[in-house]
């Protein structure tokens, strides 16, 4: 199967306003930024995670601390990916008893990598709320999961796939919805 781009949805202004009014949420959500913690699932919840604490400084002048979740090993397909996954550090910067954790991911599909984030956090401990913020929201949902915080809902087909770009991981920030067609 070959993947071909099919439209940009965001570019890296839009994606920044789009964080941008996510942030503002956030911020209005909790009353500010005290027991809050941002969160980012590896890979690219983790840029999206640094880009949300960053407009929370700018608007109320305090950085909420952030971590960063690796669910790897709490994916019920981990035997699916590959034989022998790399697993990174997971990072919370202090302890989430009692705080609201908002967990940051790119896309929202299945829920499934929602659900395994979930199941990371239990074990540092029992947060008062833990909310989900996601860049784009595809549908497709196989888990009775949503987004608190949503940055654009992009109805997609089954063939579609929703490519998320970061200047720190990818050399450019953008958002693309690409097209799986057959070879041949």
């Amino acid at each position: 199967m070959n993947l071909v781009a099919k439209a940009t949805i965001l570019d890296a202004a839009e994606t920044a306003r789009v964080l941008r009014r996510m942030a503002g949420e956030i911020v209005e959500a909790q009353r500010g930024v005290e027991g809050l913690i941002i969160v980012g699932i590896r890979s690219r919840g983790v840029p999206m995670a640094e880009a949300i604490c960053t407009e929370i400084e700018r608007l109320e002048g305090k950085r909420p601390p952030m971590g960063t979740l690796d669910i790897t090993l709490y994916r019920d397909d981990l035997s699916l990916i590959a034989p022998k996954p790399v697993v990174r550090e997971s990072h919370l910067p202090e302890d989430i008893e009692g705080k609201v954790l908002v967990l940051c991911d790119d896309v929202l599909y299945t829920g499934r990598t929602a659900r395994a984030a979930l199941d990371a956090l239990v074990d540092f401990g029992r947060p008062r709320a833990i909310r989900l913020a996601v860049l784009v929201d595809r549908g497709w949902r196989e888990l009775p999961i949503h987004a608190d915080f949503v940055g654009r809902k992009v109805p997609t087909r089954a063939n579609e796939v929703i490519k998320v770009s970061f200047e720190a991981i990818d050399g450019e920030t953008s958002v693309q919805i690409l097209e799986r067609q057959a070879e041949g």
